[in-house]
């Protein structure tokens, strides 16, 4: 059971990421977009939005720093562990803050907007129905563990374990002794990079990054006489309602 959960499902769910982005954009380069809804509802976006997408860039930001640079690099160069933990701890705290913050509003504006509300697809409430179980399980394992509990240290076994699959060489024994709340959250983000191909979430790559170094677009007004102003159908229509006058006094 332990090889099923720690070392197959992790392959399965990338070898999904990976062919599901493939077959997707085979076949469904027209659904390729993020599908956004603003013309139906701008308040509520105007706010969920940015703080979802500035929390969520943090979060990730400190699942690669946790996760990817092992304790010994960040030793190296001068972080101590308390220093560490300290900048993880109040760091994902504040960036989880702002992504169950936007993300709530993302919900809410799915159900309290009508238009919005029809305009959502079965896929975009497995969508966020995912984001909020990873969400609330991320929040738990950091604040409830970490800043207001006992604490965990997840560099020395889920680190080691998460750098082994990509080495080919995990080793289950680590996660088999984490707290479950980690459990699940590893399992959950996994079932999560095998979802994200099929959703709106496929945006992500496509960024238009050309923006940043490609040539400005000139605009030239063409010279010439100005064609003379045209009547509105109304005045046309109230012209012909007019009484035709007979010419006498």
């Amino acid at each position: 059971m332990s090889t099923l959960v720690w070392i197959v499902l992790p392959y399965l769910c990338l070898a999904v990421f990976v062919a599901g982005h493939v077959w997707r954009w085979r076949h469904d380069q027209f659904g390729w977009t993020t599908h956004t809804s603003q013309l139906l509802e701008s308040r509520l976006l105007r706010l969920g939005s940015p703080l979802f997408h500035l929390g969520a860039f943090g979060v990730i930001g400190g699942h690669a720093m946790g996760l990817v640079v092992p304790a010994s690099v960040t030793g190296k160069v001068g972080i101590s562990e308390h220093v560490y933990h300290l900048t993880a701890v109040w760091g994902g705290t504040v960036t989880g803050v702002m992504l169950v913050a936007g993300l709530a509003l993302l919900i809410a504006r799915r159900f309290v907007n009508g238009r919005v509300r029809h305009a959502t697809t079965t896929m975009d409430k497995v969508l966020y129905a995912a984001l909020a179980a990873m969400v609330a399980l991320g929040m738990t394992a950091t604040v409830g563990t970490n800043l207001l509990g006992e604490g965990y240290d997840y560099r020395e076994t889920i680190a080691v374990w998460f750098r082994g699959i990509f080495w080919f060489q995990p080793d289950p024994a680590l996660m088999s002794e984490a707290p479950l709340v980690y459990q699940l959250h590893a399992i959950g983000g996994f079932l999560f990079l095998a979802l994200w191909p099929f959703t709106r979430l496929v945006h992500v790559w496509s960024a238009p990054l050309a923006y940043l170094w490609r040539p400005y677009v000139v605009y030239r007004a063409r010279r010439g006489a100005v064609p003379p102003a045209q009547p509105s159908p109304a005045a046309l229509r109230d012209a012909a309602r007019l009484p035709i006058s007979s010419g006498r006094p």
